[in-house]
């Protein structure tokens, strides 16, 4: 049963009675249609009218838009649904990821590598803050994954880094401001992302720690942010086959390694029952391979309700799963009771965020004037720029090369590795001008792409081929005597659908740092913390962790010797390689 007047909910009477009057009052086609978060695709009238009028969506997330057109397209969606929305954003790293014209405060990771406790606050206060001038009632943050595999391309910068008490430290922060903005939180990717390498975006990915160790880790941070109060939790496609045994020794093959917003057994055994969670449980996107390949969508779609997750995020066509969530409870795969206690738990949600009384005042989407004075917020940049100094962290130096000194490598040689090759992205050219204000003089590699060894063994070398070649078998010292000094600039953060994020040189060419040993060397990564493990040949190592004109400025400043380096790296930089540390 859910319980209203308990936590997360803490309605009372009166919010108790707008849910139970409102779920008494609707059909069971306008509750199918509560069930749906779906990503919203265009901002036509006519296509938001057949999600708020036909369907009756319960929610609905767009990715980041101007704030004007943000604002026009949530005030029309709210004034014609019969219920009011739950709008969502990924607000993981500042109000950016809702609006355009939000502030980057900083990656999670970068945020944990202040060590102050009030940053976790500070990013959940601009994230939410410049969120809620938009209309989001609802955050998809904060991430609570523990970055305990070096090689996992999801987790990384997303996260607050591999200490369990950091994580907490930090989210904690995140839903205390959360809430005084008016928004819910959605902790995320139960049961936990973060020790497999692959990609639920690919796969159906496994945490396959012990069942004792998931439970002083990942079941130790759900536990204290369930009793601190989060609203809601998103659901991973990520199996726990260790904990499901614990639950049932005889489970078979496929009850192990089913994705957890399938398993009835990790939503109800485990977060209902042990962990204790009363609040809303949201699937996480189920275009994503490790939900839509464990079975077939018409009896995924129902079965994911069925098994315990209340809402059902993004669709492959909204139509067609409307029709297979109606279809499974006309089949009795969602029995009443399940669709109701779903619904009770949306309603509950919205009503626990006012969002009917911002409804009877017309007060749920801020005014584009709003909006205005939210961005301009002093505060925010000051705080964004405090993050940014803390973060820096320098990881080694043993070749005692910082800080650098415009007299003694005032030539210098800088490279940017990203993953577009191209002569100059607009981050290079930043990092070169703030290099060249400094009275550097300096020379960007133009990156050249990498040499196809099957086509120049072919004889079918392109130009880029053959300049690379040219690198290769020029004198050392045709390279080595232009420069002073040579900076290798890391913008590599992982994606979503690429499994591996590692730095890609040009073969042999001087793309590759092979001269580290003739002109000083250094690297600094504002993406992947990781990279050391490419480079090792590298001494000293920088990680910045967001690539934001704050961090630039604040890693040049330390690079400088301007400021001192005080970030402390929330993982393991050196990988577990004792190597990497010389």
């Amino acid at each position: 049963m859910v319980q209203l007047r308990q936590a997360p909910f803490n309605l009372d009477e009166k919010g108790i009675e707008w849910v139970e009057e409102t779920l008494n009052k609707m059909t069971v086609e306008e509750k199918i249609g509560q069930l749906f978060c779906t990503i919203g695709m265009s901002d036509e009238k006519e296509a938001l009218d057949y999600l708020t009028k036909e369907v009756q969506i319960g929610g609905i997330m767009y990715r980041p838009a101007n704030g004007k057109s943000l604002i026009e397209t949530h005030s029309y969606l709210q004034e014609s649904s019969k219920i009011p929305l739950l709008i969502a954003a990924n607000l993981e790293s500042g109000g950016q990821g809702a609006v355009t014209e939000g502030t980057q405060f900083g990656m999670p990771m970068g945020v944990a590598a202040t060590d102050h406790a009030e940053m976790g606050y500070r990013l959940g206060k601009v994230s939410c803050s410049e969120g809620a001038a938009v209309g989001i009632n609802w955050s998809f943050a904060p991430i609570v994954d523990i970055d305990i595999n070096f090689r996992n391309p999801i987790t990384n910068l997303r996260t607050f880094g591999s200490s369990v008490e950091k994580v907490l430290e930090m989210s904690k922060g995140y839903l205390k401001a959360a809430d005084e903005e008016g928004l819910a939180v959605s902790i995320k990717h139960f049961p936990g992302d973060g020790v497999d390498e692959r990609d639920q975006h690919l796969v159906t990915s496994v945490n396959d720690l012990s069942a004792t160790e998931w439970r002083e880790t990942y079941g130790r941070v759900y536990q204290e942010l369930i009793n601190e109060g989060a609203k809601t939790v998103m659901i991973g496609h990520i199996a726990q086959p260790n904990v499901v045994k614990s639950f049932k020794p005889e489970a078979s093959h496929k009850e192990q390694y089913t994705p957890g917003s399938l398993s009835p057994i990790l939503l109800n055994d485990l977060l209902r029952d042990e962990l204790g969670f009363n609040g809303l449980t949201v699937t996480d996107a189920t275009l994503m391979v490790g939900f839509t390949s464990f079975m077939s969508r018409k009896d995924a779609v129902p079965a994911a309700i069925a098994n315990g997750c209340d809402m059902f995020l993004f669709n492959k066509s909204v139509a067609e799963d409307y029709s297979y969530m109606l279809a499974g409870y006309e089949a009795g795969v969602i029995t009443a009771k399940r669709l109701d206690e779903a619904v009770t738990r949306i309603l509950g949600t919205k009503a626990s965020l006012n969002l009917h009384e911002k409804q009877a005042a017309g007060t749920l989407v801020p005014t584009f004037e709003e909006l205005q004075s939210v961005l301009a917020n002093e505060e925010h940049q000051a705080w964004t720029k405090e993050c940014a100094e803390s973060a820096v962290t320098l990881v080694k130096d043993t070749q005692n090369l910082l800080p650098l000194d415009v007299t003694k490598h005032k030539r210098l040689y800088l490279n940017v590795i990203e993953r577009s090759i191209v002569a100059e992205s607009d981050f290079a050219k930043q990092v070169k001008e703030a290099l060249e204000k400094e009275g550097f003089e300096v020379t960007l590699r133009n990156r050249l792409g990498n040499i196809d060894a099957a086509k120049m063994m072919a004889g079918d070398a392109s130009e880029e081929m053959m300049a690379s070649l040219a690198d290769m078998q020029k004198p050392t010292s045709d390279f080595t005597e232009q420069f002073d000094a040579a900076l290798i600039v890391g913008n590599l953060g992982t994606s979503s659908n690429e499994v591996t994020i590692r730095l890609a040189f040009d073969a042999l060419g001087n793309d590759i740092p092979w001269f580290v040993n003739d002109i000083p060397t250094a690297f600094v990564s504002f993406g992947n913390p990781y990279h050391l493990l490419d480079v090792p040949m590298v001494s000293t190592f920088v990680n910045s962790y967001t690539a934001s004109p704050a961090v630039l400025e604040a890693t040049v400043d330390r690079l400088l010797g301007r400021a001192k380096f005080t970030g402390v790296s929330p993982v393991d930089p050196f990988c577990g390689r004792e190597e990497l540390s010389y």
